[in-house]
């Protein structure tokens, strides 16, 4: 139970369970039927005797606010406040006195807020469309761990509701200079070959919301035509989320690794990627 403060919504379960209710209840989803998914999915919570309380704060609290707060969830709620039952789990987990006359003062006001009337009941948000990182075509320079450039492009850039993606073609460049445009127009695509990799070809969808926290290890050269056109819908080719960082990453991991080991022999262009045609990886 990842805690940080007294009050009921100050952990990581809470935070959970909340932002899932209404990324169900924005999508459409009925306040029943979202709330018993949410049941049903989070089972080893509810058993959880450190953290089933802050499961159904969450679930009550969502509940509340959309103005359907059902009667078996109050009592639910009501039993935990007013028997000292969470209470006792702060004092079990040798919370400090001062934190448990705290956390009994906000579970009290906690309950009298459930049991009022919401008398503007939260309306559905429809979520905004987002735009990607990057434009199609956009040519990305980072540090390798080696002290060289190594090089990626966004072949395809979608924006979409909620977040907007970007497919990401690694190439080989690895060199002590900043790449230019010229350099990514002749580049091969990075095939990977070390640990468990069989000359996989390093391009990965990447998220707009796993962006800001690495934005600043990209270096924008410019952009190149990308004439193909890639469907985030289609997952038989490439892999989807992880962190923007893995790009130098694993870039890096690979060129180290070839210090010991060739490099696959297998080359794919990275002009094969970018120009419409019914291409293959070899």
């Amino acid at each position: 139970m990842g805690t940080w403060g007294t009050g009921i919504s100050s952990n990581d379960t809470y935070a959970d369970v909340y932002g899932e209710f209404f990324d169900l209840y924005n999508d459409g989803v009925e306040v029943a039927e979202a709330s018993a998914k949410l049941i049903r999915q989070n089972q080893e919570t509810i058993g959880d005797q450190d953290d089933a309380n802050n499961f159904w704060f969450a679930l009550a609290k969502a509940q509340w606010e959309c103005g359907q707060l059902d009667a078996v969830m109050l009592r639910r709620v009501s039993l935990i406040i007013e028997s000292g039952s969470d209470v006792d789990v702060w004092r079990r987990l040798d919370a400090t006195e001062k934190d448990i006359k705290k956390r009994a003062r906000v579970l009290a006001a906690f309950l009298e807020k459930l049991i009022s009337e919401n008398a503007k009941p939260r309306s559905r948000k429809k979520k905004a469309i987002k735009q990607p990182p990057f434009d199609k075509g956009t040519c990305l320079a980072f540090k390798l761990s080696n002290g060289n450039y190594g090089g990626a492009v966004a072949i395809e850039a979608v924006a979409m509701e909620g977040f907007g993606m970007n497919l990401v073609a690694t190439t080989r460049l690895n060199q002590h200079s900043l790449p230019n445009v010229d350099d990514f127009l002749s580049a091969e695509v990075l095939l990977l070959n070390f640990v468990t990799y069989q000359d996989e070809p390093m391009i990965n969808w990447k998220y707009s919301i796993r962006f800001r926290k690495d934005k600043d290890i990209f270096i924008n050269i410019g952009k190149i035509e990308v004439s193909t056109t890639y469907d985030p819908k289609d997952s038989s080719k490439f892999s989807y989320g992880g962190l923007w960082s893995s790009i130098v990453e694993v870039a890096s991991l690979q060129f180290e690794s070839e210090k010991n080991k060739p490099r696959p022999r297998k080359v794919l262009k990275l002009s094969k990627l970018t120009k419409h045609s019914r291409w293959r990886f070899w």
